[in-house]
């Protein structure tokens, strides 16, 4: 019988979701998911993935199988993300690493700083089962960081997975970076939205991908408090406000990266970058299937100092 797709293309090789979903062993390792799932007009077993509860069955299975994440809810209404897009963030920022550290580095040693953690938490949760590494999450939602520190409790991950409360929403680094602290990296994944309004349509244009109508205010499949869709200014505004505030930690971070959904939003990060004097820029393309996106990283480091960064340890 056919399962969800075909093989997804794009996708980072050591990335665990290149086949279509599994379907039987997937409601095997979580029943609940069973009642979402159905053979379509193609003879093809598939969800629906406009209906929310369908996406979180889905991402809880995932995670259960894939990954050991046995525990993993989300409060109601926010964001659910896409696992395959988001763990292959992970394995692309790893081989940035592997650069100057001559290998994919693995391990505690291993410090990521995760700018929005999210009530669903799953950069961290990802990246300590797939390399061993040691998180700290921010997020200026508290609910969010009440949410993702239990996630990471119940998962066994509390003493590798941090989660810190960000006071001031206008400070992305202050107030989360101690002043003698270190990161090898910094994952995001901004709000790319610049009103309600927006978000809402984009959520339209999803619905209507998926052959669905839209009748009234659309039901977010992927659900999103306001943080997480959207902020003044929109993705574009955030960039600039990373790339401005990253200066001030320039050496404590090895790496600091963003997602970046929009491509017309990368000629203006570049010369914000290049005006604060970034030594390194660079631009990692992602695709799953149709939808292309790209991560944006900068260091203000030299090259040759990245090797001395793995050498002298990584506390």
């Amino acid at each position: 019988m056919k399962t969800h797709s075909d093989r997804k293309s794009g996708l980072h090789p050591r990335n665990r979701h290149q086949a279509p979903y599994d379907f039987d062993a997937l409601c095997q390792r979580t029943p609940e998911l069973l009642p979402f799932v159905f053979i379509n007009e193609h003879g093809t077993r598939t969800l629906d993935f406009a209906d929310p509860a369908a996406v979180k069955a889905l991402n809880r299975a995932l995670l259960a199988l894939h990954y050991g994440i046995k525990h993993w809810d989300l409060p109601p209404g926010y964001l659910c993300p896409s696992i395959p897009g988001r763990v292959d963030y992970l394995h692309r920022v790893a081989d940035l690493l592997a650069e100057s550290a001559g290998q994919v580095p693995t391990g505690k040693g291993v410090r990521v700083l995760d700018i929005g953690v999210g009530a669903n938490c799953i950069y961290p949760l990802l990246g300590a089962r797939e390399y061993g590494w040691r998180f700290v999450g921010s997020d200026i939602d508290p609910v969010s960081v009440k949410a993702a520190t239990l996630l990471a409790g119940s998962n066994g991950l509390a003493g590798q997975i941090e989660c810190r409360h960000q006071a001031n929403p206008k400070h992305i680094f202050r107030g989360i970076v101690g002043p003698k602290e270190r990161f090898a990296l910094t994952l995001c994944n901004p709000p790319f939205h610049a009103s309600l309004t927006e978000a809402s349509k984009g959520s339209e244009r999803k619905l209507r991908n998926l052959g669905k109508a839209v009748t009234g205010a659309p039901l977010l499949n992927f659900g999103g408090q306001k943080a997480e869709l959207w902020c003044e200014g929109g993705e574009a505004a955030f960039l600039a406000g990373m790339v401005d505030q990253s200066k001030e930690f320039a050496t404590q971070c090895l790496w600091f990266s963003s997602l970046v959904s929009k491509k017309e939003n990368l000629p203006a990060a570049k010369k914000a970058l290049a005006q604060a004097g970034a030594r390194q820029v660079r631009v990692l393309d992602m695709a799953q299937g149709n939808k292309v996106s790209r991560i944006l990283a900068w260091s203000f480091l030299e090259a040759e100092a990245h090797g001395h960064w793995w050498s002298v340890g990584k506390k």
